[in-house]
């Protein structure tokens, strides 16, 4: 076993990629934006995938290194190719993916250091969209297996999930994370709720969720514990786009509950870690902490004057 195996705060599992859009390449994949944004906030995370032996991959083992991430457990593979995922804006700064297929994070190998390396960490945090090919779903439901807490961002990328695939996931999350499409397509398999608190609720109970995360694009977030749902009406800013604002969302709130927060405050500061995310370009952008304290800050001053 590796020393630096205790280290480890979060184990993130699954895809690493580039981002092609019309003008440049981005850096991207949900798992792998969520370590780097908890790095930026100070909590120590690894993360588990594989690369192509290529340029591609070469650069993405380069942005984590310079960030001080561990690449212990980046496998490299010799017969496919880094990820790529084609992106286009479409309104509302919404974006639409193409992911080619396969690439190298679809052959995740078994290794006993990555089965340590869960064990050992506090948080494991993990998608559908790694579980597309039976090779890396199968490595990810042996982790599952021996991990700790266990949090799922649930990341639903037509066609690239079904039915079944989705509600082992379900079982095994203590924290689940979605957006509002994605509540309302897999709790349409089973109710026509109409309101989101029932739709939690319903997902909470059927699968023994303890927490369970709705994010709402400019409307902040919900978040269910203990059969209490609260609501953050989020941080209004100038969009860039909003690769990664999901991402930089579940680090704040992991990094939050890590530090031993209320869920209130770390709703709220996940919330504040989206929407600076959201105002930048890419999904790995440079910025420091103290910019989302600041916003945050600037934000409630600027509501208390509101509301004079």
């Amino acid at each position: 076993m590796k020393p630096s195996l205790l280290q480890r705060d979060v184990v993130c599992f699954g895809e690493v990629l580039w981002d092609i859009l019309p003008d440049k390449a981005l850096p991207g994949g949900a798992p792998m934006n969520v370590a780097y944004h908890l790095k930026k906030l100070g909590t120590n995370p690894a993360m588990i995938t594989r690369i192509g032996k290529d340029e591609y991959g070469e650069k993405l083992v380069e942005l984590l290194s310079q960030n001080n991430i561990s690449t212990d457990y980046i496998q490299v593979d010799d017969n496919h190719s880094t990820g790529l995922v084609y992106a286009k804006l479409k309104a509302q700064n919404e974006m639409i993916y193409d992911i080619v297929q396969p690439a190298a994070w679809d052959f995740i190998q078994w290794d006993d250091q990555l089965n340590e390396s869960v064990k050992q960490s506090k948080f494991f945090v993990y998608g559908s969209l790694t579980s597309r090919d039976q090779v890396s779903r199968d490595t990810l439901y042996k982790l599952l297996d021996i991990a700790n807490a266990k949090v799922l961002d649930i990341n639903l990328r037509p066609p690239h999930f079904n039915r079944s695939l989705v509600e082992y996931l379900l079982g095994k999350a203590d924290i689940l994370k979605l957006n509002n499409a994605e509540l309302e397509l897999i709790t349409s398999w089973y109710s026509k709720f109409l309101h989101a608190e029932d739709r939690m609720k319903l997902l909470q109970d059927r699968f023994h969720i303890e927490t369970v995360v709705v994010t709402l694009g400019d409307e902040g977030a919900m978040l269910l514990e203990n059969d209490s749902v609260s609501r953050h009406p989020g941080y209004h800013v100038q969009v860039a786009d909003t690769i990664g604002s999901g991402d930089a969302f579940l680090a704040g709130f992991i990094h939050q509950i890590i530090k031993g927060a209320a869920s209130q405050q770390a709703l709220s500061f996940a919330c504040g870690a989206g929407a600076l995310i959201a105002s930048k370009s890419g999904g790995c952008p440079q910025y420091e902490t103290s910019e989302i304290h600041a916003m945050m800050h600037t934000y409630s001053k600027q509501q208390s004057i509101s509301s004079i």
